[in-house]
């Protein structure tokens, strides 16, 4: 791969100055988590590592992990397309089409045979032989089997790539299968959602070119820095859950208080992902924070665990028989018990008070 550029070399061709360098390297390993002593260590990396070729294919899916990755704030993502990887291959972001990009298929697989990395956006179907899904005139689990041959490793983007998501639903007639259950003799790192967080995967990828190796997985096959932690654990709701101060019905009282929204479906404690911390959009939002519940969607089968608006757990963190319905109408009658019990001694004093003054 020594024809390829490193990283350093296009971002000075492109009249990018050292020390605007540095500060990307350092924005850099914010993102992923890491501390400054690992700033240099992403320096010599991205002076030293030649770019590596990434081959992105597409299986049945609806794009919006293309849209989720293109929207990435940090790093940006035309600095991970053009700059951090030699992305040769992407039937959607690529300008050539039809022959001439399969022809481009063919010889980046050949020429890097064992050193690419194969990104799978959406699943194969695998009823009748592959047919319900064509590219280039062939079955897409034949181009993803071609492709998984000389592949270093393989990153599953998204819900439908990771578990199958909502083509993989109940009754799932075309077969449509996750890539995992596909490919078999490859490493493959999930980075589930419906779609992921932009910045959680140009993160992987970041985190790959940098220290040449795959990040820490849990034991969904995950990376624990982004998947390690419950979307509840840091939610800033998460307060008034342990308050017992839930919303009730959309829009009441509560709901403009900005109370927990467990009891209307949110899947926020049984869900693993960086939604909480990251957030969306540049870190300016996430779903909880604009209104509505958790949908569980980086969890494996959310589709087919009933109705995003039904509580499916019965989460008991208050005591041993105690759940959010019980907590919050212990609440409920505390405060009505305070209440009353204020009322009495006022009632008390001005009576006291008039005693005194008689």
């Amino acid at each position: 791969m020594s024809d390829i550029e490193t990283f350093y070399d296009v971002m000075r061709r492109q009249g990018i100055t050292r020390r605007s360098f540095m500060k990307f390297c350092s924005l850099t390993a914010a993102a992923l988590g890491l501390g400054p002593s690992f700033v240099p260590q992403i320096a010599e990396a991205m002076e030293t590592k030649p770019r590596t070729p990434v081959v992105w294919v597409h299986g049945l899916e609806c794009t919006c992990c293309s849209e989720s990755f293109i929207r990435s704030a940090h790093p940006l993502a035309k600095d991970v397309v053009l700059s951090m990887i030699s992305l040769d291959y992407d039937d959607t972001l690529m300008a050539a089409a039809g022959h001439a990009a399969e022809a481009a298929f063919e010889e980046t697989i050949e020429k890097y045979k064992g050193n690419y990395i194969l990104a799978v956006e959406g699943n194969p179907p695998l009823n009748e032989d592959g047919m319900f899904c064509i590219t280039g005139g062939k079955p897409f689990v034949e181009k993803l089997r071609h492709a998984a041959e000389g592949a270093k490793a393989i990153i599953s983007w998204g819900a439908c790539a990771s578990y199958g998501c909502v083509q993989a639903a109940a009754p799932n007639p075309t077969q449509a299968t996750p890539v995992h259950k596909v490919i078999t003799d490859k490493p493959i790192i999930k980075v589930p959602g419906c779609p992921p967080i932009a910045e959680v995967m140009t993160g992987v990828i970041t985190y790959m070119l940098t220290f040449d190796r795959m990040p820490e997985l849990d034991r969904q096959g995950r990376p624990a820095m982004f998947y390690s932690q419950r979307i509840h654990d840091k939610c800033y709701r998460r307060p008034h859950f342990d308050a017992g101060q839930f919303v009730e019905h959309w829009d009441d009282e509560n709901a403009r208080k900005g109370y927990c929204l467990y009891k209307m479906g949110c899947k926020g404690p049984t869900t693993y992902n960086a939604c909480s911390t990251v957030r969306w959009n540049g870190g300016v939002s996430f779903p909880i924070q604009s209104g509505h519940g958790c949908i569980g969607c980086s969890e494996d089968g959310f589709w087919d665990q009933g109705s995003f608006y039904d509580r499916l757990t019965t989460i008991k963190q208050f005591g041993i028989e105690a759940t959010a319905d019980k907590i919050g109408w212990t609440a409920t009658g505390l405060v009505g018990a305070a209440v009353a019990a204020h009322a009495a001694v006022s009632v008390l004093k001005r009576a006291q008070k008039k005693n005194e003054e008689a």
